[in-house]
């Protein structure tokens, strides 16, 4: 599709039961999930990735659904050497005796992230959340992961909460902002200087522009031109079933070009941090 190949740095294993999402009727909104590993690869061979971080699908309000996928993930790392997997992690005190399980998993071949969100509770300043977020963020120093984190707008996910991480944990484990803030404010905030202060400070901070508003990937391409500094922290992720893998890549492939900036979101950024 693509025609060349690129490396994927966010998309889902695993198919979710219906769910009344925001108050309508059950439904399964995530109409191209996945739920073997074949499936997985017919869809990386299809989309021309080379190599892809594989994250359990989530986003119903059953912590037991995402951490069940997480040992699927790491049979699709064995599976096929393309495949880089993330655990499936949580920040909510209710769910330490599962981080226990997940976190076991973490110096399995193939694993390269936790993944953690707070769509579906729990907040990064939250004192009660503080134990489990530390076990992930210490969980990935130990074995060298790179911690994935959600930050669309809204509740605990947004930039300001999420930002926090970075601020706590940023100088000696890798963190990816997913989407970019994920949304008006996020990018704004962003791409308007928080980003690039953290870079310039030293933080191990990368991101992804899945989900971003259309202004914002170009806006980010020229503030990384102008500032010379960014180049290296971003990279292409489709976050597919949830995201559109062609929409995604066209979003990029504009502002990037066939440069060096391209082949560091799409390629070589990807095998520095996931490789």
């Amino acid at each position: 599709m693509t025609g060349r190949w690129v490396h994927d740095a966010h998309r889902h294993l695993g198919v979710l039961p219906a769910h009344p999402f925001y108050g309508g009727p059950a439904v399964n909104a995530d109409v191209g999930a996945r739920a073997t590993v074949d499936e997985l690869i017919a869809d990386l061979d299809a989309e021309g990735v080379e190599r892809a971080l594989v994250i359990p699908n989530y986003g119903v309000p059953d912590p037991d659904v995402a951490f069940g996928f997480n040992e699927l993930v790491v049979e699709a790392a064995g599976r096929d050497e393309r495949v880089r997997a993330a655990l499936w992690t949580s920040p909510k005190p209710a769910d330490a005796e599962r981080n226990t399980k997940a976190l076991a998993l973490a110096g399995e071949p193939g694993v390269r992230a936790l993944k953690t969100s707070f769509l579906l509770g729990g907040r990064p300043t939250d004192p009660a959340c503080a134990p489990e977020i530390d076990r992930i963020f210490g969980a990935a120093r130990e074995h060298g992961l790179v911690v994935h984190v959600h930050t669309s707008p809204g509740s605990a996910s947004d930039i300001d909460e999420v930002g926090t991480l970075v601020d706590r944990y940023g100088d000696d484990v890798d963190i990816h902002l997913v989407h970019f803030g994920g949304g008006m404010s996020g990018h704004m905030k962003l791409v308007g200087g928080r980003f690039f202060d953290w870079v310039a400070a030293g933080k191990r901070v990368y991101t992804d522009l899945s989900w971003a508003i259309g202004f914002a990937p170009r806006w980010l391409a020229e503030e990384i031109s102008r500032r010379g500094i960014g180049h290296d922290r971003v990279l292409f992720a489709s976050d597919q079933p949830w995201g559109d893998f062609a929409g995604e890549y066209h979003k990029l492939k504009a502002v990037t070009g066939d440069g060096e900036l391209a082949d560091l979101v799409f390629r070589d950024t990807f095998a520095r941090l996931y490789g």
